[in-house]
């Protein structure tokens, strides 16, 4: 039987938030084109089988590169901000503070602390930092990019709040 928007179970298994930061189009139509030219390259010196090897390996290889650089999923689910393989428990967060372009560059800047979690990706240009309050971690906040900064900072703080 499936679960039904009033079932507590599946209101507890759906994530408060989540996002996966894949990459855009004209990257993956760059990425492939920079394979292209590279396996043409490569074509053009052989004769032969051997003439179509590149573009056996070197295409295949460049989109499995670009899907591995978009595979970064973002959730606040459980109580817990995941990014990738990390966790962070919401009841360490002290804020949750949406970035734009400029503020995230200010972030990470000269003045960063070099302990701080940083999940960048250059091709977004929104983040979230996430300032803790945990003495036992000296990690004193976290940097994640998110295409919708303020959507995530509000679910950090209301799992936060609602912990």
């Amino acid at each position: 039987m499936a679960p039904t928007s009033s079932d507590p179970a599946a209101v507890a298994a759906r994530p408060e938030y989540a996002e996966r930061l894949t990459l855009p189009w004209w990257l993956w139509l760059a990425g492939l084109a920079t394979a292209g030219l590279l396996a043409t390259e490569l074509w053009l010196g052989s004769t032969g089988l051997r003439a179509w090897l590149p573009y056996a390996v070197l295409l295949p290889l460049a989109a499995v590169g670009l899907g591995w650089l978009g595979r970064i999923p973002i959730a606040v689910h459980d109580r817990e901000l995941l990014v990738d393989d990390a966790r962070l428990p919401v009841r360490y967060v002290a804020d949750a503070i949406p970035l734009d372009a400029a503020g995230r560059r200010e972030v990470l800047g000269v003045g960063a602390d070099p302990l701080a979690f940083v999940v960048q990706r250059p091709w977004v240009s929104g983040a979230v930092q996430v300032v803790l309050d945990d003495p036992a971690d000296p990690t004193p906040y976290w940097v994640v990019s998110s295409r919708h900064p303020v959507r995530l900072a509000e679910a950090i703080l209301a799992a936060r709040d609602s912990a």
